[in-house]
Order: C-alpha cells, then sequence, then structure tokens
C-alpha cells in the first residue's frame, strides 16, 4: 500500500533529481549519464578480496556520488520512478554478463533477483531489486532479446543487517541463508540464468545466491540443452553470470592484461 501512496505523490508533489536535487527533473542529464558508466560501458568488477564462489559480474558505474544517491532515492526514499531508468542500466549489465545470443533459437535471459528479507520489503513498502530487474527485463524484451524475471531465491534463515559488517561478517551473516524455491530448479532449466542485484559491495550476497543455486538439482527438459560441446550435462547448476548496477570504485580497477593476469590497483595478483 505504501507504495501506491508513493507512486501518487510523485504524480502530484515538486520533483527533484534523485542524483544531485536539480528540481523538476526526476533525473537530470549529467546524472544519467552517470549511471550508465559515463560512456564507458558495463565492465567486469571483482572485490578485494573475493568470495569463494562469486560469478563473473558486470557493472556499469562505481557506486559513488550520483549513482550512490540515485539507488539510496530508489531503495530508501521510495523514488519509485527511478526504476526504469535503474533498469536500463541493469539490462546493459546484464547484456554484458549474458554474451552474445546463440542464434535464432537462443534460450532466454533469466533474471534472478537476490532478494531482500521480509522486514527489510515491509520497512521500504517494496522490494527495490525485484522492481529494477522487472524493469530491466522489460527493457530487454524492447530490444527483442528474450527476457523474464525468474525470482526463485528466498531467504531460510534469519539474516542480520548488513550494514556496518567487513567482508568476513558478511559472509558469515549470509552462509547458508538462501534456497532455491520449490519447483524453482525446474524454471531455472529453462534459460540462461544471471544473477542481479543493485549493488554489490564485497560480493558476500552474489556468492551465497550461487551457491543456494547451485545446490539445486537440474531436471532434463526436452529440448532445453544442459551441457557444452565436448562435455557432460551438469546435474547442478553452476552460476557463472551476476549483474549489477553499481559496484565498489575499487573493483573497477581490477583489469586483466593480455597475458591473463589480472591487475590489481597497479599490482599482480
Amino acid at each position: 500500500m505504501r507504495g501506491w501512496w508513493r507512486e501518487i505523490a510523485g504524480l502530484v508533489l515538486p520533483v527533484a533529481c534523485g542524483g544531485c536535487g536539480r528540481p523538476r527533473t526526476e533525473l537530470c542529464p549529467s546524472c544519467a549519464a552517470a549511471l550508465t558508466g559515463a560512456g564507458e560501458g558495463p565492465r567486469r568488477v571483482r572485490p578485494s578480496p573475493e568470495p569463494a564462489g562469486l560469478p563473473v559480474v558486470h557493472a556499469v558505474a562505481p557506486y559513488a556520488d550520483a549513482v550512490r544517491a540515485l539507488l539510496l532515492a530508489h531503495k530508501e526514499r521510495g523514488a519509485l520512478a527511478l526504476a526504469r531508468p535503474l533498469g536500463r542500466a541493469l539490462a546493459v549489465a546484464v547484456e554484458a554478463a549474458a554474451g552474445g545470443t546463440e542464434g535464432p533459437a537462443a534460450a532466454p535471459l533469466l533474471l534472478v533477483p537476490v532478494p531482500s528479507s521480509r522486514r527489510s520489503v515491509r520497512a521500504r513498502g517494496h522490494d527495490p531489486t525485484r522492481r529494477i530487474a522487472l524493469a530491466a527485463a522489460a527493457r530487454l524484451r524492447g530490444a527483442g532479446r528474450p527476457a523474464r524475471v525468474v525470482p526463485v531465491l528466498r531467504q531460510r534463515r534469519y539474516v542480520a543487517d548488513q550494514a556496518g559488517l567487513g567482508a568476513r561478517g558478511r559472509l558469515a551473516n549470509l552462509a547458508g541463508a538462501l534456497e532455491v524455491v520449490p519447483g524453482g530448479g525446474r524454471l531455472l532449466g529453462l534459460g540462461k540464468v544471471v544473477l542481479v542485484d543493485d549493488l554489490m559491495t564485497t560480493g558476500a550476497s552474489l556468492a551465497e545466491a550461487a551457491r543456494a543455486l547451485g545446490a539445486v538439482h537440474r531436471p532434463f527438459i526436452p529440448g532445453i540443452p544442459h551441457g557444452l560441446p565436448g562435455r557432460p550435462a551438469q546435474h547442478g547448476f553452476e552460476q557463472r553470470r551476476a549483474a549489477v548496477i553499481a559496484s565498489s570504485p575499487a573493483s573497477f580497477e581490477i583489469n586483466r592484461n593480455s597475458s591473463g593476469t589480472w591487475i590489481v590497483a597497479g599490482g599482480e595478483r
């Protein structure tokens, strides 16, 4: 109910840019450019330290300044109209994470959002990640790429507030916290799965989500290839793709050179 009131209020009350506060616009051109990575496009990001089991993650912008303000405005202050531009940004990251299509009969993209806790959803009046994921899927479909949101992950136990926790604390807090809902395995077998979230900081949430997907038995579905050429089909899901809108600035400093060595902020790894 609270979400409906926020949407109605957004139609009748004065608006300001969620990124910089510029009046009479929900998103100014400058902040819109920042949200798309200022023209640099989506890039692979890696937190340091990197949690075990983290899939390959692509992001479009560093979590700072206007981008940080936009995500917080949508998530915490109920600026629901920002879901559409945030969804556009996420769609760009999803395409980078998923790679190209394999012919006209390519499997659809299945966007699996990292779930928020029920108490967070109640407090905010909406589920920000799922809302953005729906906008991203709509954007992808509009561009001719089949996509849908498959919210098959749920929390199986209490999880403490992540704010204030470091990398180790977040890993311990989330270990074994997620599971796939009954019947979710069959849905996941119908396309190319991409884990999605609005933000990556330590990578703990995405690593736990990938673990939960990997723990699910993969059913046989006629017409859906499970294996790769020369490799047997897997019994479970090996989740290797994830996309977020923003990631910590330091994670963007990690690039790979032509020799295959990871360069981390000027040093080899």
